[in-house]
């Protein structure tokens, strides 16, 4: 149980005393889990708490594609294992999303279109990071573009991998291990596979790049499109991983005074990468998280096996929250000080999950392919709310 904060008289008392103590709010931890039995998703039950939801209208050619794809993967038969979720009903969910795209195509200005959301649908809000709504934790993810070859060279000798097919996961896709003659086993760390050479001379292979930090790029990003030598593009998205928790390269180096805490995005990394070739390595396996590849066709793919949208598809914890619901977004573009940039407040489908995504207190946004998305991706970290909106 959280601690209880001290009484006012007790704060102002305080400030009489020598600055040995203080009654400062406690930073916020965004990774910090629900309390056992807490409810991720929050009622709002004040109107004038609402947010303006008319982005939908005005963007609905945008948002509608993505919309039926949330909707076509809840209809499946195979969707119904994951539900009830956060209270959340199969049936309850199906009918939202449907309802929500009727009145997306049919309703005639975006006031009637709010309107009939308020009318018609509960809107609830992520417990976030403390439990009771304080707010959630926007970052950003992208599929980079990298340089690659199908062949080996000494210019491109980091291949990204198939997923071998002696590991075992479970229907939701969590990692049980190896199989072998005497069973499962553990599935080695990042810094293990590397060591142990185990994935190599097995026709594992899908591509080589140039250098091991675009791979771990791939790895974080869970796809990435290659350009080969002829100019041609080759596609990869993400088959699976050997189980194991995502440690933040960023946050590493910036522990260890790498680099300062306003400029820990991809842009310093890679000049930091640059200048100490040599310590890449060591620093790219303090992650022990482990990704796969499979070829791909068009756009990549996120958990749920649908394409993902630029600006449209959402990652959050799918132990918590409701596979392919509406939700809407509340936030700004930011960087490591979190302070103010433009804003970003529009309705996104909860179609994915992330190494990093593993409480009510963080989400992560697809923002797309390429550098500008890189660039979008390494500026966007910032606070706000999500909203998932279902039936009455």
């Amino acid at each position: 149980m959280r601690q209880a904060s001290l009484p006012n008289f007790l704060c102002a008392l305080l400030l009489l005393l020598p600055a040995v103590t203080s009654c400062a709010t406690p930073p916020k931890d965004f990774n910090a889990p629900l309390d056992p039995g807490a409810d991720p998703l929050i009622l709002v039950e004040d109107p004038a708490d609402w947010p303006d939801l008319r982005e939908g209208f005005w963007h609905r050619d945008e948002l509608m594609p993505a919309l039926e794809r949330s909707l076509g993967w809840t209809l499946r038969e195979h969707a119904k294992q994951f539900f009830p979720q956060a209270g959340i009903s199969h049936e309850k969910a199906v009918e939202s999303l449907v309802r929500f795209q009727e009145l997306l195509g049919t309703c005639n200005s975006p006031d009637e279109f709010e309107e009939a959301l308020r009318r018609e649908f509960d809107l609830y809000m992520s417990a976030g990071w403390n439990g009771e709504g304080g707010g959630v934790l926007f970052t950003a993810y992208y599929t980079p573009i990298l340089e690659g070859s199908l062949e080996p060279s000494p210019r491109f000798s980091y291949a990204l991998y198939a997923l071998p097919e002696e590991l075992e996961k479970d229907r939701h896709g969590t990692v049980l291990g190896l199989r072998g003659a005497g069973g499962l086993s553990a599935v080695p760390d990042r810094r293990a596979i590397e060591a142990s050479g185990m994935l190599k001379q097995r026709n594992l292979e899908l591509i080589w790049l140039t250098d091991p930090l675009d791979a771990f790029l791939a790895h974080v990003n869970g796809s990435a499109f290659i350009r080969l030598p002829d100019g041609s593009m080759a596609r990869f998205g993400y088959a699976g991983t050997n189980g194991h928790e995502y440690t933040s390269l960023a946050k590493e180096l910036v522990k260890d005074g790498e680099m300062e805490p306003d400029h820990s995005g991809l842009s310093s990394i890679r000049d930091w990468a640059r200048k100490h070739p040599e310590r890449v390595e060591s620093y790219l396996n303090r992650n022990a998280r482990y990704v796969f590849f499979a070829p791909i066709t068009g756009n990549p793919r996120g958990s749920l096996n649908l394409e993902v949208a630029a600006g449209r598809s959402l990652a959050t914890d799918k132990s918590l929250f409701p596979r392919g619901a509406v939700v809407f977004v509340n936030t700004h573009t930011a960087d490591a000080t979190l302070r103010d940039g433009p804003r970003f407040s529009q309705f996104m489908l909860d179609q994915d999950t992330g190494g990093a995504i593993r409480t009510a207190g963080r989400a992560d946004i697809y923002l797309g392919v390429g550098e500008l998305a890189e660039a979008q991706s390494g500026r966007m970290k910032a606070e706000g709310q999500m909203y998932y909106l279902f039936l009455k």
